[in-house]
């Protein structure tokens, strides 16, 4: 089955948050920005893939059409291992952290979804998970800045059935804002970003103690800190999640040596695709870490998450940005009902986009390459 076609795609989806919102990872959120890859088989037979894009989409893309669609063309779409290998180590003096493990991420999701399709079954069976039709989800604030917006949002989420919610707020009052509202029973998590010293995130630490969080994810800069990050989760007393900006399994593997992390949170467009994930969580039961994979996209990639999680950590929450996007290409599938998100039961990743929708929301005209 050779790859004959690359196709990328960049959307840029209006979404409402209920407020305004605030910078966040250096990216003023006013679109969703979605990188989608579809590779194209002499089958007839299509993947779909998404690689990490938000603030970063351009060059993500220009490795996908440079580098990645030249590669792979001609190559046989069943070597999902076989090309892992190749293109990783044809790339790796690029990093191995940023657009070209975006990319590879995205090709691998995308060979997962032509598995799935060819053998006739969801993602997540050939992952090895069982049969589920809904998981629990999360809901996944944007940063708000401002108590009150942060207190009006957790009442949305918990009038739409979510029982457990994640900031991104950095400053005690918001986070207070939302324990007050949420109650003392929901699961309430915190997500910084990576903006503290050691030193800076052992007192914030101790001045959010009394507010009971289920994790703070990932407090000290750099995201590679591992050993300070350990002190932290020893000395903070609260427990520590990360591992959405990790570099590989090996990063996974010197956080868990180091004592970093209880909850291990790989991200399925930035780590290297299903292929990985499977990798991560092996290793991270092993460590006796929960694995609680990272989710904040709506592409392909949204779908391989959802796969990942029923598979691979099906006692972990799904965590689901809490946006409402102007239209998805895939429906209902990226919509909760009641707090809770539907496992796709179709091939592959389940469904293909509605082009439709897809071409609807293009940011520019989609590049495509052809053997």
């Amino acid at each position: 089955m050779k790859i004959t076609g690359v196709e990328t795609y960049w959307t840029q989806t209006p979404f409402d948050m209920g407020g305004k919102p605030k910078v966040m990872g250096g990216l003023n959120w006013q679109t969703m920005n979605t990188v989608w890859l579809r590779i194209r088989t002499d089958s007839g037979i299509d993947g779909w893939g998404e690689a990490f894009g938000h603030g970063t989409a351009a060059g993500t893309l220009t490795v996908l059409d440079t580098q990645l669609a030249p590669a792979v063309l001609g190559q046989d779409a069943r070597d999902i291992s076989g090309l892992r290998q190749k293109l990783a180590k044809a790339f790796h003096i690029y990093g191995r952290n940023g657009p070209h493990m975006f990319a590879l991420s995205a090709l691998d999701i995308a060979l997962w979804d032509i598995a799935g399709k060819v053998a006739g079954q969801p993602l997540w069976r050939l992952l090895g998970g069982s049969p589920v039709e809904t998981m629990p989800g999360y809901a996944s604030l944007l940063r708000y800045g401002e108590a009150p917006q942060v207190a009006a949002a957790c009442e949305r989420a918990a009038a739409r059935g979510y029982r457990d919610v994640k900031l991104h707020e950095i400053t005690t009052p918001e986070i207070a804002a939302a324990r007050d509202t949420l109650g003392d029973d929901a699961n309430l998590m915190v997500d910084v970003n990576c903006p503290w010293t050691v030193w800076q995130a052992l007192d914030r630490a101790r001045d959010l103690e009394a507010l009971d969080l289920t994790w703070l994810e990932e407090p000290v800069w750099p995201p590679g800190d591992h050993q300070g990050l350990a002190r932290v989760r020893m000395e903070g007393g609260i427990p520590i999640a990360a591992g959405e900006n990790a570099a590989g399994l090996h990063d996974f593997r010197a956080a868990f040596e180091a004592g970093a992390q209880d909850i291990a949170q790989p991200s399925v467009i930035k780590i290297g695709g299903p292929s990985a994930m499977v990798e991560i969580a092996a290793l991270a039961k092993a460590f006796g870490v929960r694995l609680v994979p990272h989710n904040a996209y709506f592409g392909a990639g949204y779908l391989a998450s959802l796969h990942c999680n029923a598979a691979l950590a099906p006692d972990a929450p799904f965590e689901r940005l809490f946006v409402d996007l102007e239209a998805s290409p895939y429906g209902e599938l990226v919509e909760a009902t009641n707090g809770r998100v539907t496992v796709p039961t179709g091939p592959g990743l389940g469904r293909d986009p509605d082009m439709a929708v897809l071409k609807r929301y293009l940011a520019r005209e989609p590049t495509i390459h052809t053997a």
